[in-house]
């Protein structure tokens, strides 16, 4: 079946149950502080990546990232707020109201126990707060501690502060899949709209990974890039054959999804569908993916199969591509694995060649870059790509953006862990 050309009358899919479509996007992201703005920014192939700022980095092989710039969250959120919620929570909630204003949705006028919150995220703050609060500690000032210390660790936060600013009674969770969480999320969201148990769901993801275990430990993993101080915007290179690894980013996307019927009944804008969505595990390694990317392929497959469409009904693929030499030769491996001849006829590219990589928070970036492309007819390029890595052979549309019809797009996302998640979306 080839839902290319399905009656855009039908409010239910194959399976009879609720279509389900995005209406509103909101993006905080190193190159951008809207989604409309990192859009500009990504198909013009503009790099977010700096040195960083935010930490000392004197003592790591890596001093460059993707930070958020000229953002003040007090320009959004009362400061009594503020003070009790981490920098990735901040970015979650702002985020989460830039995409109800896009969306239009009137909240007074909705049904706010049928509402529902699922935010992605691999730690949020957790390691930044426990850092701050250990300092303390051994700073012997462990009663300047806040009481609302603990739950400020707790990844839910931000779930919890987006339900409590919106008072949103509907169902509520937080997805803790390392890379996939942002995926995941807004698949698990698509997931209740379809069956019925939800009318409206806020999914997304957000993340805070500039600490100073984060940077000790990838760079013990040896997965950061190193060779880039004075060149930042150079240190991420998808699929090219001289990758080093991946920078750290802060960020994070949310999306407003609705049953198409309830979209339609308020005459909504609609930016596309999230036609279907896989999940798997590798059940490999902690760290490393396994080399012959069958868990990524099956996720793949998982997508595709739940959103009823084939390979060649995929117009463009927005890869995981982290720049790690193991990662993308692994989702080539996947991608062909399941496309056979047909992947070398999709343009795939790399988001993360222009932001680093925001763990969770990545994929809902690019979920809303996938429906951004359907939009605009625009694939945003992998930038770096200079000497392309002969295994990774596929069509990663280096460097230059490219204007090409979008229907069907699928958006990939294989975390730490082995932990998989797939999304395919659609044109209405």
């Amino acid at each position: 079946m080839n839902l290319k050309r399905k009656p855009e009358s039908r409010s239910t899919n194959p399976q009879g149950q609720n279509r389900v479509v995005v209406t509103g996007i909101g993006a905080i992201t190193p190159v951008g502080n809207t989604m409309h703005d990192s859009w500009q920014a990504f198909i013009n192939g503009q790099s977010g990546v700096v040195q960083i700022t935010l930490i000392d980095m004197s003592r790591y092989g890596t001093k460059v990232g993707g930070e958020i710039k000229n953002f003040d969250p007090s320009e959004f959120l009362p400061r009594k707020k503020l003070r009790h919620m981490t920098f990735a929570t901040q970015v979650a909630v702002i985020a989460t109201e830039q995409a109800i204003a896009d969306s239009g949705l009137d909240l007074d006028q909705e049904d706010r126990e049928k509402i529902g919150v699922i935010i992605g995220t691999s730690a949020a703050s957790t390691v930044d707060e426990s850092e701050k609060a250990t300092r303390q500690l051994l700073a012997e000032d462990a009663r300047k501690l806040s009481p609302f210390q603990v739950l400020r660790f707790w990844p839910n936060m931000q779930s919890f502060w987006i339900a409590e600013i919106n008072n949103l009674k509907g169902y509520n969770s937080t997805v803790c899949t390392a890379c996939a969480a942002g995926t995941q999320a807004i698949g698990d969201a698509a997931t209740l709209i379809k069956s019925g148990a939800a009318e409206v769901m806020i999914a997304g993801a957000s993340e805070f990974m500039v600490a100073e275990t984060v940077m000790a430990g990838f760079s013990a993993m040896r997965a950061l890039s190193t060779s880039y101080t004075d060149e930042p915007e150079k240190a991420m290179k998808p699929f090219d054959k001289n990758r080093e690894g991946f920078v750290p980013a802060i960020g994070g996307a949310v999306m407003i999804l609705e049953s198409l019927d309830h979209a339609k009944a308020r005459d909504a804008n609609i930016y596309g569908e999230i036609l279907g969505s896989g999940v798997s595990s590798d059940a490999y390694h902690m760290i490393v993916p396994d080399p012959e990317g069958i868990g990524a392929a099956l996720a793949i497959r998982r997508a595709l199969e739940d959103a009823h469409v084939s390979v060649e009904d995929i117009d463009y693929i927005n890869a995981h591509g982290t720049a790690t030499p193991l990662g993308d030769l692994a989702e080539t491996i996947a991608i062909k694995s399941v496309f056979g001849s047909q992947a070398y006829n999709v343009p795939i590219s790399s988001t993360k060649s222009m932001i680093g990589h925001m763990m969770g928070a990545t994929g809902a970036v690019e979920a809303a870059v996938c429906l951004m492309t359907i939009r605009d007819g625009i694939i945003h390029p992998t930038i770096n790509l200079e000497t392309p890595d002969p295994e990774c052979d596929l069509d990663f549309v280096p460097n230059v953006a490219r204007e090409v019809d979008v229907d069907i797009t699928l958006s990939n996302s294989f975390g730490l862990g082995g932990q998989n998640a797939c999304l395919v979306l659609g044109r209405i």
